[in-house]
């Protein structure tokens, strides 16, 4: 029904920008109605919820990134971005975009960020 696409990531040095993108294709589920968030990993640490954004285009974001990440989504293109700016070595993770609407979750499969001292 949703099927997730992340694109984007890759190396960058401190204090640099990248933005992440997330493709959504959908059937029978219209983008505009999902609630969309983009998740991180990192090895040995616990999963994190980066950005949140709402439906209504209302935006959550995690302490850890307050100020220097910016999650927004294009609905006519059905894809949702996460800005990140001033990066900083912990920063590295996998990038996760998740949807849900009713109780369903769907997850991409994943884009790595390497963020470099």
């Amino acid at each position: 029904q949703v099927h997730l696409v992340e694109s984007g990531g890759g190396l960058a040095q401190a204090g640099g920008s990248l933005r992440l993108s997330c493709a959504a294709t959908v059937s029978e589920i219209i983008f505009s109605n999902l609630a969309m968030a983009w998740h991180r990993q990192s090895p040995g640490k616990q999963p994190e919820t980066v950005a949140l954004i709402t439906s209504a285009g209302s935006t959550t974001y995690a302490d850890s990134v307050k100020g220097r990440f910016t999650i927004s989504r294009d609905n006519s293109k059905n894809t949702l971005f996460l800005e990140m700016g001033s990066l900083k070595p912990e920063d590295t993770a996998d990038y996760f975009c998740a949807g849900s609407w009713q109780g369903k979750r769907f997850w991409g499969q994943g884009t790595q960020v390497t963020v470099s001292s």
